[in-house]
């Protein structure tokens, strides 16, 4: 084995996973993000545990779709393998239905990227 070529690509690698890391992290505004969301707290709590029509926020970026305690999902939130990311979630903000059909959210969406970047900052201040 190669010494020389092994730590280059070793190192491309750790660069890579870096990167990946950093395009997921928020970018927007909390402060802005809670008054967006503002719009989500009639049926979306950020307490632990707190579901209401929809299921607790708390604690949602990284966590698996259809998984938090307590909430009745439908089958196709539970069965639809996404694990809540912050593209995820800025995917599925855009356009709910479109990213998981046959889901119960009847929001439509937050069309401005700028408003999904300043909830997913604030959602990830939700832990």
């Amino acid at each position: 084995m190669n010494i020389g070529r092994v730590v280059p690509l070793i190192a491309l690698g750790v660069l890579a996973l870096g990167a990946t890391a950093f395009a997921q992290t928020p970018t927007g505004d909390a402060a802005a993000g809670e008054k967006i969301f503002n719009q989500c707290k009639a049926c979306h709590s950020v307490k632990a545990g707190e579901n209401r029509v929809g299921p607790s926020l708390h604690g949602v970026i990284g966590r698996k779709a259809g998984a938090a305690e307590g909430f009745k999902y439908s089958d196709a939130m539970k069965t639809s393998g996404v694990i809540w990311t912050p593209e995820n979630i800025d995917k599925y903000l855009a356009d709910p239905k479109g990213f998981i059909p046959g889901n119960k959210m009847a929001f439509a969406g937050l069309k401005k990227p700028e408003d999904r970047q300043n909830v997913l900052a604030y959602l990830a201040q939700q832990k």
